[in-house]
């Protein structure tokens, strides 16, 4: 029976360019297991850089997208900055958690493939598609705010993104496992914009929920 699900599949920017390829294609692989593991879901490595994750709650699926790339961030190397492109679909699918996504080829899977073929050709590396939905112009452009958004974050803003919405502690909290004082990293939030992505990751959470068609 098809029931909604959420597709991400991605590739990394520049990864040729990387000075340090194994070290780089370790952070891509631990974030995806963590990732995978945290929400339930399947994921796959191909192609060398490419990956695909499917998780059976479209609610989770902006937060891991978010994580996934605030991961890579925070691990850059000095002189390069390590990200993906990754394109979200979420529609009706008869996938189930225990399948393996390369046995999945519905058109959930389609479309979010297809969806990052074209963000190959621009600058985008956060697209939001909704197979039920073709218009669905304002969660696309909100997406697109979010994913400038992320593309001004530093390493260290992106640490502090990543241990947010992966432990959901307080700032107090977050600045003792840091080993940093409070105010810096509330300072880095701020530089990060968590307030305005927390926001967005809120409303896209909850109207999956209110809306499982």
């Amino acid at each position: 029976m098809a029931q909604r699900i959420a597709v991400l599949t991605g590739d990394l920017v520049d990864s040729r360019k990387a000075s340090d390829p194994q070290r780089l294609f370790q952070a891509l692989d631990t974030a995806i297991e963590a990732i995978t593991a945290r929400y339930g879901g399947q994921s796959e490595r191909y192609r060398g850089d490419g990956f695909q994750i499917a998780l059976p709650d479209p609610a989770a699926a902006l937060p891991a997208a978010v994580l996934l790339r605030a991961a890579l961030i925070r691990h850059s190397e000095e002189r390069q900055r390590w990200d993906a492109r990754i394109a979200v679909a979420i529609g009706r699918d008869p996938w189930q958690p225990g399948q393996r996504v390369t046995e999945a080829s519905g058109e959930v899977f389609v479309r979010s493939g297809q969806t990052l073929d074209t963000m190959s050709e621009g600058t985008a590396h956060l697209a939001l598609s909704l197979v039920e939905e073709p218009r669905s112009d304002c969660l696309a452009l909100l997406t697109r705010f979010v994913d400038d958004l992320i593309d001004g974050w530093s390493r260290y803003a992106a640490e502090a993104v990543y241990l947010s919405l992966w432990h959901e502690e307080s700032q107090q909290a977050l600045a003792k496992r840091l080993g940093i004082s409070q105010p810096s990293v509330h300072k880095r939030l701020r530089a990060a914009r968590w307030a305005l992505l927390d926001d967005y990751l809120r409303y896209l959470g909850q109207r999956f929920k209110d809306d499982p068609r």
